[in-house]
């Protein structure tokens, strides 16, 4: 049993390790510079009516459909940049981008 609990644990540390280290980086080809450009906007506290252009210009080089796929990551953005994930999810409208259909 010990030994399942370790290898769990184990498990778990690699697990937030790679997710940090690829939030680091950027993910779906928005750099961690257009995710900070974007932070205003989709603040948990205080966010500002619209995004910045830089934001917009980050978001029109991402993957949307990628980034989709993290909108039940929650907690992530959140820990990592202070990001509602709600309001990040309305910004590719307030770009003029098409959300993607299945997201």
């Amino acid at each position: 049993m010990a030994k399942a609990e370790a290898t769990a644990a184990l498990l778990t540390v690699l697990v937030v390790l790679a997710v940090s280290a690829e939030m680091a980086h950027g993910v779906c080809n928005l750099s961690s510079a257009g995710i900070r450009a974007c932070q205003p906007a989709a603040a948990i506290r205080n966010p500002t009516d619209q995004p910045s252009a830089e934001c917009c210009a980050a978001l029109a080089g991402a993957d949307l459909a990628c980034l989709c796929q993290y909108k039940n990551a929650a907690g992530m953005w959140v820990r990592f940049y202070g990001i509602d994930i709600n309001r990040a999810l309305g910004l590719p409208g307030k770009c003029g981008l098409a959300k993607p259909a299945h997201c």
